[in-house]
């Protein structure tokens, strides 16, 4: 313990000269007390935030209206690509079909194929993305044809039904009258 003890007084004799041991004048608490009492004039962020704003707005923006077109997707083989276009212009068919098809009475049916129709683009792209991992094979062009051809069964399935209930409300209307 007593090495300790030398130990820390050699320590204080080193930086002996070293401290601060200036006296405070008297009036030194009373400055302190004007200082802390004076309010400090804020500063004003106004000019800041509006900048700050401004640069979040664009950015948002700019990522919404990006222009960029997304990749068109490239078949390896021109049998699947004109396979694939010509299912996806019926598709465009019946679906142009369906929305003529539009009123009250049938909103709630289109509606409702046209979110069904959302998971088939979705289960589709998924069929894409496995063509571009793994190339063209005949399990996924499989996949895909028959994905494409559900697409139309099933648009052509929601046209039959509309037509249907259009000839039933008119039918019943008629025995009405």
């Amino acid at each position: 313990m007593r090495k300790n003890d030398d130990d820390l007084d050699q320590l204080f004799e080193k930086f002996e000269n070293q401290w601060d041991v200036q006296e405070l004048n008297s009036d030194h608490q009373i400055d302190f007390l004007n200082k802390l009492n004076t309010k400090q004039p804020k500063k004003n962020f106004a000019a800041v935030w509006a900048i700050a704003a401004s640069i979040v707005v664009l950015l948002g923006i700019s990522v919404f209206y990006h222009n960029e077109k997304p990749k068109e997707f490239k078949f390896a083989s021109q049998e699947t690509k004109r396979t694939d276009s010509i299912f996806n212009i019926l598709i465009e068919n019946e679906l142009v079909k369906l929305q003529e098809k539009s009123s009250p009475e049938n909103e709630q049916i289109i509606n409702d194929a046209l979110k069904q129709m959302k998971v088939f683009d979705a289960d589709y792209e998924k069929i894409l993305k496995e063509v571009q991992k793994n190339g063209e094979n005949k399990q996924i062009i499989y996949a895909m044809i028959s994905n494409l051809q559900t697409r139309i069964s099933f648009l052509q399935t929601v046209l039959q039904r509309i037509e249907e209930n259009e000839k039933f409300n008119n039918t019943t209307n008629e025995k009405t009258l």
